[in-house]
C-alpha cells in the first residue's frame, strides 16, 4: 500500500483543517515547495496536493503554487480542489500535474466525469468525501442525499485512475481510519481505492494495509506526519 502524504494549500501555504473547517486551521508552513521536497527525500512515492481556496471558491486558485511544486520534485504529483470544468482540467495538466482530483463537478454532473475521465483516461481521480455516509461538495459546506457507495458504483465504467474516500468526521481528527465504510466502498467499486481521514498511528497504517479486500493501494496522510506522530519512512515501512 502507499503512503501518500497530503499537502493542503491554503494562501500559498501549508495548512490543515479540522473536519473541512475553515475557522480550524492550523499552518504548519510558508514553503510548500520545501514540504514538498522534504516528503520526497523521505520516500514519497506520489505527493497529493488541496487547493483549499478553489474548493471554496469552485476554481483553482493554487494552481501557481502547484505546478512549482510539480516542477521542484522527480514524483507524481495529483491535485485537487476547484477543478469543475474541462478547461481547469486542460490548465492543470498543462502545468505538468500528473493527476488530476475531482470531486464536487464530478458528484452533481456525471456527464463531466464521463468526459474529464475519457480526455484524459488513467489521469483523472474520483474524490468522494463523505460525512456519515452520504457525500458532502463544494468544500464539504453542502451535504447531499447520495451515498458514497452509490456514487463509487456509478462510475464504474470510467477509465478512472482511482477513487480517493474521505471520511470528514475523521479528517483532521487523529481518531483511526473508518476501516468499516473503506470495506463498503471496495466493496461497491472495481477501481483502485485510496483511503484518506483520521490516520493517527503507525497501527492505523498497519490496519489499512491488512483489509480485503486489497482495492486499497494507498492511504494520504497529513496530520499525523505534520505533527510529528511517526516519521514517513516508518509509515512506509508498515505498509509493507
Amino acid at each position: 500500500m502507499l503512503v501518500i502524504p497530503a499537502i493542503d494549500l491554503k494562501g500559498g501555504q501549508v495548512v490543515r483543517l479540522a473536519q473541512g473547517d475553515p475557522l480550524r486551521q492550523i499552518s504548519y508552513a510558508s514553503d510548500p515547495i520545501a514540504v514538498a521536497q522534504r516528503w520526497e527525500s523521505e520516500g514519497a512515492p506520489i505527493l497529493h496536493l488541496v487547493d483549499l481556496d478553489g474548493a471554496f471558491s469552485g476554481r483553482p486558485e493554487q494552481l501557481r503554487v502547484a505546478a512549482e511544486v510539480a516542477r521542484a520534485v522527480k514524483v507524481p504529483v495529483q491535485l485537487g480542489g476547484g477543478l469543475r470544468s474541462l478547461a481547469a482540467l486542460d490548465q492543470v495538466f498543462a502545468s505538468g500535474i500528473e493527476r488530476a482530483v475531482l470531486g464536487t463537478a464530478a458528484i452533481e454532473d456525471e456527464g463531466f466525469l464521463a468526459a474529464a475521465s475519457r480526455r484524459y483516461p488513467g489521469r483523472v481521480i474520483l474524490g468522494i468525501d463523505a460525512r456519515g455516509g452520504n457525500v458532502a461538495v463544494r468544500g464539504w459546506a453542502a451535504d447531499t442525499r447520495l451515498l458514497a457507495t452509490e456514487v463509487a458504483a456509478r462510475s464504474a465504467e470510467l477509465p478512472l485512475a482511482a477513487i480517493i474516500y474521505t471520511d470528514i468526521g475523521r479528517d483532521g481528527m487523529l481518531t483511526g481510519p473508518n476501516l468499516e465504510a473503506l470495506l463498503h466502498m471496495a466493496q461497491a467499486t472495481s477501481h483502485p481505492l485510496i483511503a484518506s481521514g483520521g490516520i493517527a498511528t503507525l497501527e492505523d497504517v498497519k490496519r489499512l494495509a491488512a483489509l480485503e479486500p486489497t482495492r486499497i493501494i494507498g492511504a494520504l496522510v497529513g496530520k499525523a506526519l505534520y505533527e510529528g506522530r511517526f516519521s514517513l519512512k516508518e509509515a512506509i515501512a508498515a505498509a509493507g
